[in-house]
């Protein structure tokens, strides 16, 4: 009896300590938020709206389009927009300067609070759709800047709806934990061996661009190291490419010109963006500055070069590499050429292009299967688009016709199988 007494105390004892340890890790390097007297007297925490100077509110409104804000809150801001997670639905937030639903009634510091260490204004946890992981690095001066442009916007009266998630990630508890895992709230901090422009080109990518969150690999809880090595877009099933290898998106080779060119219009002489990336540059990027453009380039074309992965080699039965010649004259040679060379400014070449050829074939698939268009920007305001064929070719003929594209001209990708465009489709 004394035994089982002993070991229920120590059981107890270490849950309270782990829980100690897990509720430490969330509120470590957080400062307390001043007392409401003090931030209703200062001139920005406090501040009512439209009271921030007009090149404060201009700086704000480019740095949410640098962060891609509307992309979840909507052009009004007033969000609603559900996003998938493997663990179910978020809901964006009302950030609309509302009293009742929106931020109305946030402080400079609260809101800097969430930019920084992902807390909402009543000390909730937020869930890491809202990428504060990559927005930890953003400097005060620049959220300040953000939350005066907000507070600038009409008023929205939407409440915000509650998220749909599965037990038991719909607990506070279930959150921390993860956060004790996998969130450490850091500023950016300059590489001494690289030029000021590298740098700022390093913020606007790994900070307000959050390009790490979705060029990065996730585990099984979602959590990432975000080193921009590649990884699949949960849900939404795109890969993003890896963004210092050569065989995927890296860009070392490339001229800065041709990057910003591709951030800028959604098409270089390499490629054109399609998927979600052509959202980010609809949305965000061909908006920004050519020099902050130039600074982003700069920055990936200096990320070290990672180590290439093996390409994979599985061959296409003859067989599958007839059918797929057969689907590719009748339905892309048209557009793409015969020898895959595609039409200057029109459509892009297939041959020598690495979209091709990656190890992972879904985004092929989903380019096959639901077709698309580049973003429209001012650069290229009447893109060519790419028909679907999901309702016209089977996932034979789907993966025969991928299988075809990865194992010619040149390519020595695998072959694709019938089941895994099921797995797309």
């Amino acid at each position: 009896m004394k035994l089982a007494v002993r070991l229920l105390l120590c059981v107890v004892a270490t849950t309270l300590m782990l829980a100690g340890l897990v509720a430490w890790l969330n509120v470590r390097g957080e400062a307390p938020l001043p007392p409401a007297s003090v931030a209703a007297s200062s001139s920005v925490p406090g501040s009512p709206p439209g009271a921030a100077d007009a090149a404060t509110l201009a700086r704000g409104a480019y740095l949410a389009k640098a962060g891609n804000c509307a992309a979840c809150h909507g052009t009004s801001y007033a969000g609603g927009r559900g996003i998938a997670t493997p663990f179910g639905s978020v809901f964006s937030s009302n950030l609309t300067p509302d009293a009742a639903t929106g931020i109305g009634n946030w402080s400079s510091a609260e809101f800097w609070r969430a930019m920084h260490h992902g807390r909402s204004k009543d000390g909730r946890l937020l869930y890491p759709a809202f990428p504060y992981t990559s927005y930890t690095l953003v400097t005060r001066e620049d959220s300040d800047a953000i939350h005066a442009f907000l507070r600038s916007l009409p008023p929205v009266q939407q409440a915000n709806r509650r998220h749909e998630l599965r037990f038991p990630y719909q607990y506070q508890a279930s959150l921390a934990v993860w956060r004790a895992l996998y969130f450490r709230p850091a500023s950016f901090e300059p590489d001494e061996k690289q030029s000021a422009e590298v740098n700022r080109g390093g913020y606007l990518v790994r900070g307000l661009g959050h390009c790490m969150a979705c060029h990065s690999g996730r585990n099984a809880l979602g959590g990432s190291n975000e080193d921009g090595s590649g990884g699949l877009i949960a849900v939404q099933n795109w890969y993003a490419p890896s963004l210092s290898s050569a065989r995927e998106a890296g860009v070392a080779a490339w001229s800065t010109a041709d990057v910003v060119s591709l951030l800028k219009t959604g098409r270089s002489p390499q490629g054109t963006v399609t998927g979600p990336m052509a959202e980010v540059v609809f949305r965000s990027t061909q908006h920004l500055a050519v020099e902050d453009l130039q600074a982003m380039a700069k920055y990936l074309q200096s990320l070290p070069p990672s180590t290439s992965r093996p390409v994979g080699n599985k061959l296409a039965d003859p067989a599958v590499r007839t059918l797929g010649a057969k689907v590719y004259e009748q339905h892309c040679a048209s557009c793409h050429g015969k020898q895959g060379e595609g039409a200057h400014a029109l459509y892009p070449p297939l041959a020598g292009n690495r979209a091709v050829s990656l190890d992972s074939p879904v985004n092929l698939i989903q380019m096959v299967l639901q077709g698309g268009f580049a973003p429209s920007t001012a650069g290229n305001p009447r893109p060519f688009g790419m028909p679907p064929f999901r309702q016209t070719l089977s996932d034979s003929e789907v993966a025969a016709v991928v299988s075809h594209l990865r194992q010619s001209w040149g390519h020595k990708a695998s072959a694709v199988s019938a089941l895994e465009v099921l797995r797309v489709r």
